[in-house]
């Protein structure tokens, strides 16, 4: 039986945030996924782009949290991004997405008729690193249709007092999530942009 799938969720800080929208350069009207939204950090400054977002959060008080916070000027979805079904019209993201999905959803997003323009993630280096080779996973299907690419670091300074979360049983002591929180704040220190964009005249569309 497979375990629970740990939240691993960070917040980016807000003016960090606003400076990853700003570097996605989203076209007003854009259809726009943030992934991993938490409690909204970019999905607001991506609201203010006049994008139309679409927020996914797995976790269930998040995603209240997400409707309560932007009513009707955002659609939730609540579901596991590795599951996640993309929009048909072609589409960006924008994301600081949970570490335990980061390969499922470049798998994703890569899959064969994605209408993926560009997505800007920040993933644990080593993840970002591996699917920026020639030999990433895959690279043989997608690799003419998509390009990836790494970025800058991004210091655990730019984040929040993360918190992490996973779902807890009688026999998770409070002791064992805070062994975890505590992991998951220090990978933020080796965590990089990664961007993922459609090369021109890709067989995405």
């Amino acid at each position: 039986m497979v375990g629970p799938r740990p939240w691993g969720w960070h917040q980016l800080k807000p003016e960090w945030a606003e400076a990853l929208v700003a570097d996605a350069s989203i076209p007003r009207g854009a259809v726009v996924l943030d992934i991993g939204a938490g409690n909204g950090a970019i999905t607001e400054p991506l609201l203010r782009t006049g994008a139309r977002v679409i927020a996914v959060e797995a976790h269930p008080g998040r995603a209240a949290l997400l409707r309560d916070r932007f009513g009707g000027d955002i659609v939730v979805v609540e579901a596991d991004a590795a599951d996640l079904r993309l929009p048909k019209q072609p589409y960006y993201v924008v994301a600081n997405p949970p570490f335990g999905v980061s390969a499922a959803l470049l798998r994703r997003l890569l899959q064969p008729g994605s209408r993926l323009f560009t997505a800007r993630l920040i993933l644990q280096h080593q993840v970002a690193r591996r699917w920026a080779t020639a030999d990433a996973p895959g690279a043989a299907r997608w690799s003419n249709d998509f390009e990836t690419s790494l970025g800058r670091r991004i210091p655990r300074a730019r984040f929040q007092s993360a918190t992490a979360r996973r779902h807890t049983r009688p026999s998770h002591t409070a002791a064992q999530v805070d062994v975890y929180a505590s992991r998951s704040v220090r990978a933020a220190r080796r965590l990089v942009m990664c961007t993922v964009r459609a090369r021109p005249g890709g067989g995405f569309r």
